[in-house]
């Protein structure tokens, strides 16, 4: 009988066959060769792993690049033998600094799917030198490194400059008898990087169209003397910081002018991209004289992912008024039928609201713009709600007070046709809270799309044991169709196929913990229980609830360390913003607990706690797979959908999680008894919110939990610093928004049902299988379709772009 194969000959097996997608093996490696010599100057007597990784990349490209240009031309028309180890070279591959978290990656989700289901569909965003930062922990706290990703390029991307296009700032506004003039203004140029996004088996090559700021040659020379040219050129830098960095915050708002530089440097580079593309199109219904916008909506839609593109809906209509001479109430129909926006969070420190001044110096016609729609806006609420001046305050775009503030979320909902949270829970709290007044104003504006992850990426490619073992059961059908996994259900009490998932999954655990043993020297015992919590570090997503258990599974097992326990690796991973103090002190407690609880010889291997260092998107790859407890903690209110819960049960780990975000969802398809729910419902959080909530009441009656914090506020976890972690007691004792001893009791109760169901490896196989078999819903090609149908007004299609006949040397 043939010995079956490993997971990572699995994988390899998977990247071969995908390799020899690219046509037989020998033009693989002509080709290969080809580029090591031509592109890479290199031969193989000196050429490096990366030099192999580039030389591979580049051989793929071209097997993309002609699929790329027939799909653009398509849109136009109508609307092993390698001798190399290809995980090696994978691992050379940096990851791309496109963004901050959840939000980044679900954009790069809802590409693959729009390739996928072969939507016209263009990705914009800002070519990032430096993306997030890389962490590193050093003495138990964060260390930021900047994310030199470019350093040795990218064979993935293809500058364009023949289509660099100038955006302006400063300046000042004239209004003339011919119309709005902006004059005086500083430009900088926006250089285009296409990065091509493939669709799955179906020939189809969408764009990922990211900007680069660059100086024009005569930037600021004009303002010097002949001595001063050394100064002016150097001063190029200052147009070209733009791009330089990404703000690495997440769920908080930075009101910083560079910020806002880079928010509107996307936007205006972007539509003027659009613009011309419509122009160019047979869709523009020219006349001689000028192109005629009425057609723009039946043939554009621009998705506002979040408020930081909100300046489209400004800068449309500048240009359609004051460039292409629309009249104003056909511009604004024309732009609101246009964009749509997605909201993303409800918590008000995340919320974008701009102070007016700054706008007035760096965008001053937007501004005028911005205040013409705020009034045309409130004159509408005023007739409809005669001597309301309250309402007109809560609905105005414009915020008075000591700073006047433009609040872009409001911008967003009225110029746009459709407005969608992330989750059916979190649409819920938008209409019924965040944008109350606009939902009684327009209802039917109002729209829930909830999330979704692909499966190529957070399934075949990152968990191909768990895929082969699907596929032999049900075929393939289920990677372009996630919901084929409900084909899975009559499969949950096969011996055989509980045997075949578990053993996947200790295979990865095996694979994992040689990694982790690698990297941070702690030995892992592989049949523990690999509970994980990764993502941003955050108060609302209650790292410090976790810490909290940890705290007391530690005490119980000293307590009685001769009582059988189950074991435990604790694994918690995430990057905390490098100006929020409290993130960053809790990355210290969980490094402080880890150092106390590894070296105790009473413990064992019965409890290990490990963070996670630079936590990101390649670390999550090799992390979910292997993950059997996935934490979604959450105070229910707060997480607006979350998909790292989604990529979790996809890949066979059980979710312990509060009733939040798309929690509720994953609930309600794979039924509550198969997850582990616990803690305050929204409805309990606004209830304690009205009633007042008092920490110490649950410090007074919870010994355990009194225990814990005592011991983080003595210097128990820190004797070398006694006083590090009390602003972290200070916080959860006083000012602790998040109610996180209102859940421990439950959350520390529901751990034991955890440990509980551990006990029976059968069981615990039996929840995961049904969890993978209901998790079809959360497919992004399933949100996507919505998307299209429900807001964008586009049909997916099935039709398959002829294969390219590719140009042989």
């Amino acid at each position: 009988m043939a010995k079956p194969l490993t997971d990572s000959e699995k994988r390899k097996q998977i990247s071969v066959r995908g390799l020899a997608g690219l046509g037989d093996v020998a033009e693989v490696r002509k080709s290969f060769n080809r580029h090591l010599h031509f592109t890479l100057v290199k031969d193989r007597n000196v050429a490096t792993p990366r030099d192999y990784f580039f030389a591979l990349a580049h051989t793929v490209r071209d097997h993309l690049v002609g699929r790329w240009i027939r799909t653009q031309q398509h849109y136009y028309e109508r609307d092993p033998k390698l001798g190399l180890d290809l995980e090696e070279l994978e691992e050379i591959e940096e990851d791309a600094g496109l963004g901050n978290g959840g939000l980044g990656r679900l954009a790069a989700c809802f590409l693959d799917s729009m390739a996928t289901l072969g939507l016209a569909a263009y990705g914009y965003g800002i070519r990032y030198e430096f993306g997030i930062f890389n962490q590193k922990i050093v003495n138990g706290w964060q260390v930021e490194e900047a994310d030199d990703w470019l350093r040795y390029g990218n064979p993935w991307e293809k500058a364009r400059p023949e289509y660099m296009l100038p955006v302006h700032f400063y300046g000042r506004v004239e209004h003339t008898p011919d119309g709005v003039k902006w004059l005086d203004t500083q430009v900088v140029l926006a250089m285009p990087y296409d990065t091509p996004v493939p669709g799955y088996k179906n020939n189809t090559v969408n764009t990922m169209r990211l900007w680069s700021a660059k100086a024009p040659n005569d930037f600021k020379l004009q303002d010097f003397n002949v001595g001063d040219y050394i100064e002016a050129v150097l001063d190029r830098n200052l147009a070209e910081n733009i791009s330089r960095v990404l703000y690495p915050n997440d769920n908080f708002f930075e009101g910083k002018e560079l910020r806002l530089k880079q928010e509107y440097f996307v936007v205006a580079a972007t539509l003027q991209d659009i613009i011309r593309r419509f122009k160019s199109s047979k869709f523009g219904c020219r006349d001689p004289v000028r192109t005629c916008f009425e057609t723009f909506p039946d043939k554009v839609a621009i998705q506002l992912n979040d408020t930081h593109p909100a300046l489209s809906i400004p800068e449309l209509m500048r240009i359609l008024v004051d460039v292409e001479k629309v009249d104003w109430d056909k511009a604004w129909e024309i732009t609101k039928k246009t964009c749509a926006y997605t909201n993303h969070t409800v918590l008000p420190e995340a919320l974008e609201r701009w102070p007016v001044s700054m706008f007035e110096k760096l965008l001053p016609r937007h501004l005028e713009i911005i205040y013409a729609i705020n009034q045309r806006h409130l004159d509408h609420v005023a007739a409809l709600f005669p001597g309301d001046v309250d309402r007109l305050r809560r609905m105005s775009v414009i915020e008075e007070g000591d700073c006047k503030r433009i609040n872009m979320a409001h911008l967003c909902v009225i110029g746009s046709h459709a407005v969608n949270g992330v989750a059916r829970i979190h649409s819920e709290i938008v209409k019924q809270s965040v944008f109350k007044d606009f939902y009684e104003l327009e209802p039917e504006k109002f729209q829930n799309k909830t999330n979704g992850i692909t499966p190529r990426r957070w399934l075949l490619l990152c968990n191909p044991g768990l895929a082969d073992t699907i596929v032999e059961k049900i075929g393939e059908e289920f990677l372009t169709d996630l919901s084929q996994l409900k084909k899975l259900l009559p499969l949950v009490n096969d011996e055989a196929f509980i045997r075949d998932v578990a053993k996947v999954k200790q295979e990865n655990k095996l694979k994992f913990s040689a990694f982790l043993e690698k990297e941070y020297k702690v030995k892992i015992n592989p049949s523990s229980m690999f509970d994980v919590h990764v993502k941003r570090i955050h108060e609302y997503k209650r790292q410090l609830l976790n810490c909290l258990h940890v705290i007391t599974l530690y005490n119980r097992i000293k307590r009685d360390p001769a009582k059988a326990f189950v074991p435990r690796t604790v694994m918690i991973g995430g990057k905390a913003a490098p100006g929020y103090h409290m993130a960053k002190l809790i990355i210290k407690l969980v490094t402080s607990i880890g150092d106390v609880v590894n070296h105790d010889p009473v413990v064992g291997d019965r409890l290990k706690v490990i963070f996670l260092e630079n936590y990101r998107v390649s670390l999550a790859e090799k992390v979910i797979p292997a993950a059997d407890l996935s934490q979604q903690i959450s105070t229910a209110g707060t997480e607006a959908s979350g998909t790292g819960n989604m990529k979790f049960m996809l890949n066979g780990a059980l979710t312990i999680g509060t009733m939040d975000g798309a929690n509720v969802e994953m609930a309600e398809e794979a039924g509550a008894e198969n997850l582990f729910i616990f803690g305050l419902r929204v409805e309990d959080v606004e209830a304690l919110d009205r009633k007042g909530y008092n920490a110490r009441e649950y410090y007074d009656c919870l010994p355990e939990l009194k225990q814990a914090v005592d011991q983080i506020s003595s210097g128990f976890f820190s004797p070398k610093e006694p006083d590090c972690f009390k602003d972290v007691v200070n916080m959860l004792m006083h000012h602790d928004r998040f109610k996180v001893f209102a859940d421990y009791e439950a959350y520390v109760q529901c751990q034991a049902q955890v440990d509980q169901l551990y006990r029976n490896p059968k069981g615990w196989t039996k929840k995961v299988i049904r969890n993978i078999a209901c998790s079809g819903k959360f497919s992004s090609d399933r949100t996507i379709t919505e998307y299209a149908r429900e807001i964008w007004g586009v049909e997916p299609s099935d039709l398959q772009i002829p294969p390219p006949n590719i140009p042989r040397d």
